[in-house]
């Protein structure tokens, strides 16, 4: 029989949007410290950096598209061709920034199972960001707020621009597993986020079973973590439509001296 002219009409689904993100749980600045000692963790919104470190957002935001020309990571032991980075050490005594010779970057194999062990060279980041004094100003208040937690000195810092994509399917942010740097802070700042879905931060306490699980999704928002205190980790990443990527940087604080083999 014909089907009537006053059929209800089935509008056709629309496609499945991305996923939704669970929020990372923000940390007032002003209880930064406080949240770091007693967690050993916390995430910043963009406003909160841009507060405690003196840098206007339009300045961070100006160092966006130089996530664009990243060389390949020529290391990956899985085989895969997903990252992209660059890096660059610097020491901060007190006021004075000095970004040191250009060096390897290396990692003993009790912090990275995966990559530890060998030296591993990386393009340096370009002169635009790093001789700028917004970057000189970053690295002051997190040097500060290193001596804050663990007393006045200088501090090594190793910082990492990283492009994790997608174009073979899949790409992994940590591909060795939950770690720890073998430092005493690390600052994960999250750039740009673009068309992708996974990319979950995971936080877990490094002597005991409680844990956080979040997204970072807001660009120039950072998470904090206590490298003695906390293991971490990012789970994988997928594209939602093609050219999709996830670019963060990477800054990690050291006492005494930098890592080498």
């Amino acid at each position: 029989m014909p089907s009537s002219p006053f059929a209800p009409h089935r509008p056709t689904p629309a496609p499945p949007g991305p996923p939704e993100l669970l929020a990372p749980p923000l940390t007032p600045p002003a209880a930064l410290e406080a949240s770091l000692q007693a967690r050993g963790s916390a995430v910043l919104a963009a406003a909160g950096v841009c507060a405690l470190s003196g840098v206007a957002l339009a300045e961070l935001q100006a160092w966006t598209p130089l996530w664009n020309d990243l060389p390949p990571d020529a290391y990956l032991r899985d085989g895969g061709r997903y990252r992209f980075r660059r890096h660059s050490s610097f020491v901060v005594d007190g006021a004075s920034v000095t970004q040191a010779p250009h060096r390897a970057h290396w990692q003993p194999v009790e912090y990275n199972a995966l990559h530890g062990g060998m030296e591993r060279h990386f393009a340096p980041m370009e002169p635009t960001m790093v001789q700028s004094a917004a970057w000189g100003a970053l690295l002051r208040w997190l040097a500060q707020l290193c001596s804050d937690l663990k007393g006045a000195q200088p501090w090594f810092i190793e910082a990492h621009q990283f492009r994790i994509d997608t174009a073979d399917g899949i790409g992994r942010p940590t591909p060795e597993g939950a770690h720890r740097d073998g430092v005493d802070l690390v600052a994960v700042f999250m750039v740009a986020r673009h068309t992708i879905k996974g990319g979950e931060t995971r936080v877990f306490d490094a002597h005991g079973p409680q844990g956080q699980r979040f997204t970072l999704s807001e660009p120039w928002s950072v998470l904090l973590l206590d490298d003695a205190r906390v293991i971490h980790e990012s789970t994988p990443i997928q594209p939602l439509q093609a050219g999709g990527y996830r670019d963060t940087l990477v800054v990690t604080l050291r006492a005494g001296a930098f890592q080498d083999a």
